[in-house]
């Protein structure tokens, strides 16, 4: 027997291998995962609702309230703005969901008392309430990830977390369905306000567990102290969008996002036309829509369990960023070749699988690298008030085309210039992204090397990534 042959190396752990997350990791994973599944669940619980009662007055009035959602987002942000400033990080983001907690307590109240006062307008007001809240409270969660993991850790387990987000989705539609004939639908609201409850204890719990940060000096230097985490972050109200304006790299995010969400857009009124043709009753239109959401988040969960994080680290957030694009403009060409429902529902649930498996994750993580302040101030911005202007410019452009009686096929030619610009700014994101990283990496490395750290610079309020707005 030869003795001289040397040890194989430790194999890491099963979980680390499967996964790619180390054993210090597991427990904030499986936080932020739970914290994802109630909130999805509470906005799922709602949707239904939502665009059976937007329907109440036709088509042409949703593309009226998107703009009303997009002016009280625009009107919020200022509001969240001021929270952020002023307020630590978890009063503000308890400030922001115990508000939309008492505004379904509110609606709840007004179909239990006064159902007589139940009509259209109330229904467009939650309508536009519904739009509102559905993109802070899941802005607040992943700018709380985003503040609490490094680029790293993003890239590797955003799409892992994402997954407790698509069970809530399949966990609400199929919830609505058991709970509506016997509780009402009223008490569905307090149901979503319980899980919006649920999500918050997660939050503060996310913020509390501390995991082992002495893998790397990287990882370490990424990460805010507790001390730094609790500290306001102060600034001006309109901080976001000054922000935005004057970074390429957080206005890119926002092009992109407008691309998206315009593009989204038109496959949700492509939906509608196709709904309102199949039956005019409010009931059957709220099943139907539910039973879509329903199955196109089983496609996402299949998307995520199987490829979402080994794409990201094997190619990139940059490719992770342009499937989107490239997989909607085959999905309308499919439709103007096809223009089937059955094609529109293979189109709706590729393209959310892609966005919310593979897009979602990978756009999350673009915002690991910039400050404090710009994780919530400028995030919030971008994914209300830029995400609610893509929707309403997607809604006015897809009424012009009907007006000019274009068919499937025209709206294809529209769309495909736009996903291949789509594709562009997500791969020039990805390089930008990678290069602010390894900035930050850099920097850290200097400032925590025993050898070459100075006196009184080992703080880790030092090692905060440096702003985009610096870029030049």
């Amino acid at each position: 027997m030869n003795h001289n042959v040397p040890p194989r190396p430790d194999r890491p752990p099963l979980l680390q291998r499967l996964l790619n997350v180390n054993r210090a990791e597991v427990v904030p994973v499986l936080i932020a995962a739970l914290f994802f599944f109630c909130v999805l669940t509470a906005l799922m619980l709602l949707r239904p609702a939502r665009d059976a009662l937007g329907m109440e007055r036709g088509i042409e009035s949703i593309r009226w309230l998107f703009f009303g959602t997009a002016l009280a987002t625009l009107a919020v942000n200022p509001v969240f703005g001021w929270l952020v400033a002023r307020l630590r990080r978890l009063q503000f983001i308890s400030a922001t969901y115990g508000f939309f907690v008492m505004s379904l307590v509110g609606f709840w109240a007004l179909l239990v008392l006064a159902p007589e006062a139940i009509g259209q307008r109330s229904g467009q007001v939650f309508y536009v309430w519904f739009s509102v809240f559905n993109l802070f409270v899941t802005m607040v969660f992943w700018a709380l990830l985003a503040d609490r993991f490094t680029s790293d850790q993003g890239r590797r387990f955003f799409a892992l977390i994402s997954v407790g987000g698509t069970l809530g989705a399949i966990f609400g539609p199929w919830l609505t369905s058991q709970l509506a004939e016997p509780l009402g639908t009223p008490s569905l609201l307090l149901v979503a306000g319980g899980f919006l409850l649920a999500a918050l204890a997660a939050a503060w719990l996310l913020v509390r567990v501390v995991p082992d940060r002495t893998e790397t000096a990287t990882a370490t230097a990424s990460s805010p102290s507790t001390a730094v985490a609790h500290e306001r972050i102060g600034g001006s109200a309109w901080a976001g969008l000054l922000a935005v304006l004057r970074s390429r790299y957080l206005t890119a995010i926002a092009g992109y996002v407008v691309l998206m969400t315009v593009l989204a857009t038109l496959i949700y009124f492509t939906r509608l036309q196709m709904v309102a043709a199949a039956t005019d009753d409010m009931d059957a239109r709220a099943a139907l829509m539910g039973n879509i959401d329903m199955w196109t988040q089983v496609a996402v969960l299949a998307l995520q369990v199987t490829l979402t994080g080994k794409l990201i680290q094997r190619f990139g957030l940059g490719v992770a960023l342009a499937i989107l694009p490239v997989a909607t403009a085959l999905g309308f060409i499919g439709l103007a070749i096809y223009g089937s429902f059955v094609v529109l529902v293979l189109l709706e649930a590729t393209n959310r699988a892609v966005q919310r498996g593979i897009t979602r994750p990978a756009r999350e993580a673009l915002f690991t690298v910039v400050s404090r302040e710009d994780k919530y101030k400028a995030k919030a911005f971008v994914d209300t008030f830029m995400y609610r202007t893509g929707d309403v410019l997607g809604a006015q452009a897809e009424g012009l085309l009907g007006r000019l009686g274009l068919a499937l096929g025209g709206l294809a030619s529209i769309v495909v210039p736009l996903a291949i610009a789509w594709a562009a700014i997500g791969l020039w994101l990805g390089r930008a992204q990678g290069r602010h990283a390894a900035s930050a990496a850099r920097a850290s490395a200097f400032v925590y090397h025993p050898a070459r750290t100075r006196p009184g610079t080992g703080s880790m309020h030092a090692s905060t990534p440096t702003s985009t707005r610096e870029e030049t």
